[in-house]
């Protein structure tokens, strides 16, 4: 039996609407999904730049030691702790150095949380880092494991829906809420390349979360080396359905139709929509702890995570070639060749 992996976690925030929190609080999730994996892992050290809420996690998660646990800075925990596996909880903004830190301290593996940066620059810097010290990135692209989304592609896989054609997504924003379903999009289709990208955004009604910028509506229209289609809409979504749509040549698949099921078919072995029975929501619940196991087992066996950061820039790439084909008002063709945020530019705002 091998030792367990000393895990460390940035970022302590608390809980989405308690006293205090700013945002969701995601390090809990990360947390609670390293206990659950015990005895494969152990968490070893906290670090938040609010001493108290480190305290706080370690109240209630415990660790290999007490105060000598806890951090304020995670430059100092990587060099006194030396931890195999770090989580990190952070804002956007705040990923690629916390990232690019424990890649040259030598963590062996990295489980960030979504989306990747606030620019296409800093991504594929984390990435680039992380290759050259041999540390296993992963990003928190955790609807990949929940069963919904995976029966989804089986269907398809098994020819349910025929030959697939394009892949359809609803949601509030592309770049937080639009980082999954992007990737949902490439996990339907196999994690194929794309090839071009084009689409609009609309500035109006545009806010921040987390601190990164959000367009008040957007379309994206991008085109799979494998001539499937891609469509993903943001913004006011009234009477356009389901989350997810997957349209084959001989039917369709839906995921979270509007007053249906979960899942539900229309496809060649029967007539009319089939609701398909699952037990997992489109959020859960354990979707993160089986995305923690899988990094870990990945880290264990020497094999590519789920959520890879490979993986994680095809959808990140796909964020930043959105916003780049409203600023060049014409389609964009991949790899995308810039390094800033094009929305970021357009709103005026440093550092995108």
């Amino acid at each position: 039996m091998t030792d367990p992996l000393r895990v460390a976690i940035i970022g302590c925030g608390r809980r989405m609407k308690t006293e205090g929190a700013t945002g969701c609080g995601m390090g809990h999730e990360h947390a609670k999904a390293y206990l659950a994996a015990a005895p494969d892992a152990r968490i070893v050290a906290y670090c938040d730049i609010v001493e108290e809420n480190a305290r706080k996690y370690l109240d209630e998660y415990g660790g290999e030691r007490g105060d000598a646990g806890i951090y304020t800075d995670y430059r100092e925990m990587l060099r006194a702790e030396r931890p195999d596996m770090v989580s990190v909880a952070l804002w956007p903004h705040l990923h690629a150095p916390a990232v690019i830190a424990c890649a040259e301290a030598g963590v062996r593996a990295v489980h960030c949380e979504k989306p990747m940066a606030l620019n296409w620059g800093d991504a594929k810097r984390m990435a680039e880092a992380c290759e050259k010290s041999g540390t296993q990135l992963s990003f928190n692209h955790q609807r990949r494991f929940g069963e919904p989304f995976r029966r989804a592609k089986a269907m398809v896989q098994a020819g349910e829906i025929g030959e697939l054609l394009r892949l359809e997504a609803s949601c509030g924003d592309l770049y937080d809420w639009g980082t999954h379903w992007f990737d949902m999009l490439l996990f339907y289709n196999d994690n194929t390349p794309v090839e071009w990208v084009i689409g609009q955004i609309e500035l109006r009604g545009s806010r921040k979360i987390f601190g990164a910028p959000l367009e008040g509506q957007g379309i994206s229209h991008f085109k799979f080396a494998n001539d499937v289609h891609g469509l993903l809409v943001t913004g006011y979504q009234a009477g356009w359905g389901a989350q997810n749509r997957l349209v084959g040549t001989k039917g369709i698949i839906e995921l979270d139709p509007p007053g249906g099921p979960r899942l539900r078919v229309l496809g060649k072995s029967a007539d009319g929509w089939q609701e398909v029975p699952v037990k997992d929501s489109l959020h859960g619940p354990d979707f993160i702890d089986r995305a923690i196991r899988d990094a870990i087992d990945a880290l264990k066996n020497g094999r590519e995570p789920e959520l890879s950061a490979r993986r994680a820039l095809q959808a990140t790439e796909l964020i930043f070639a959105t916003y780049e084909s409203s600023r060049r008002r014409g389609r964009v063709d991949l790899p995308l060749d810039v390094e800033d945020s094009p929305l970021a530019a357009m709103l005026g705002e440093a550092g995108g």
